[in-house]
Order: C-alpha cells, then structure tokens, then sequence
C-alpha cells in the first residue's frame, strides 16, 4: 500500500487544538516537540510544517 497526500501525525504542546483523525504526539516543551517531529520526519518518510509555534504536522506529499 502506497499513502499519498496524507497527514500522517500531530505533535504539539496544546493539547486544546488538537482532535483525532491522525496520531497526536503531545510534548511538554517545545524542544521535545521539535525533536519529536525531527524524528517522526525521518522515520515516516514525511515532511514536517510547523502551522503554529505548538503545533508541527507530518505530511506525506
């Protein structure tokens, strides 16, 4: 199975803004956020985008 065009997670440190629909990973400082999304980058052959200064997405194009 190939996925394209998909969001593939949310990392963030407000727990208020996020709702199911992809894996939320919920960080307690911003550094363990960029870290988490650095990661989660490389291990789901993702790119991450920032949408706020809380909230990065993985997203396969």
């Amino acid at each position: 199975m190939n996925i394209e065009k998909a969001v593939l997670s949310v990392i963030t440190t407000n727990e208020k803004k996020i709702a199911g629909g992809a894996p939320i990973f919920l960080c307690d400082t911003k550094e363990e956020m960029n870290n988490v999304a650095a990661n989660l980058e490389a291990i789901l052959d993702g790119i991450s985008h920032a949408l706020s200064d809380d909230m990065y997405i993985i997203v396969k194009h």
